[in-house]
């Protein structure tokens, strides 16, 4: 049975103050792909570097009035795309908008995203256990929005340590945390290679914060 045609309905808890909203994106998830490769035209993809020196297996790029960037100097926000020198482009009210109404469902009322992360993963591409810690609020949640490929999203807990849930994030599924599971511990395991009628042989992810 294809999961994106038969998605699931019910919203999933799998912690306190999170989330999983199956196939909730899944109506727009066409006008969304069109929508990032616009933002994409202005604000490229590219592979940061950690403050260590290794390169990220993940690209990312950025919208809304704050973008997300690591390099030498380390991890952080900042409003000018540092490839072009310019602002990052807008947040299109269509991710705003799909973001806002996630995050109510969940729970979180006036959620006003100020940051948008975008990040394609390549089969093979993972991304390791980490905790979203750089914003000034925390009280806010994240609300990320998957499309193509689907994914194993680890969901850890508040310490590395913690044996991290394993979760299939599927095309149009949204995945909401905040409040006691604000700071918990994620990550993507090596994402399997396979093709998406829509998106190809790639997953693309948006990751929205209120930053600042």
């Amino acid at each position: 049975m294809n999961a994106e045609l038969f998605p699931l309905e019910t919203d999933l808890s799998i912690a306190d103050g999170a989330w999983l909203l199956p196939g909730f994106a899944l109506d727009a998830a066409a006008a969304l792909r069109e929508t990032v490769e616009a933002v994409l035209t202005e604000a490229p993809l590219r592979h940061l570097h950690t403050p260590g020196g290794q390169v990220m297996q993940v690209a990312m790029s950025n919208c809304g009035p704050l973008g997300w960037v690591s390099d030498a100097r380390g991890y952080r926000y900042q409003a000018l795309d540092p490839l072009s020198g310019r602002p990052w482009p807008a947040l299109p009210p269509l991710i705003a908008g799909l973001a806002r109404e996630a995050a109510a469902r969940a729970g979180y009322a006036s959620f006003d995203a100020d940051a948008c992360l975008i990040n394609r993963y390549l089969p093979g591409n993972r991304l390791s256990l980490h905790q979203d810690r750089d914003e000034r609020d925390f009280s806010q949640p994240i609300v990320s929005i998957s499309l193509g490929l689907p994914a194993t999203f680890l969901f850890g807990g508040l310490t590395r340590a913690d044996k991290p849930a394993r979760l299939t994030l599927r095309h149009g599924d949204v995945l909401v945390w905040g409040g006691p599971s604000r700071l918990r511990f994620h990550g993507v395991l090596p994402l399997d290679d396979s093709e998406h009628p829509l998106l190809g042989r790639q997953r693309l992810n948006l990751t929205l914060r209120r930053a600042a």
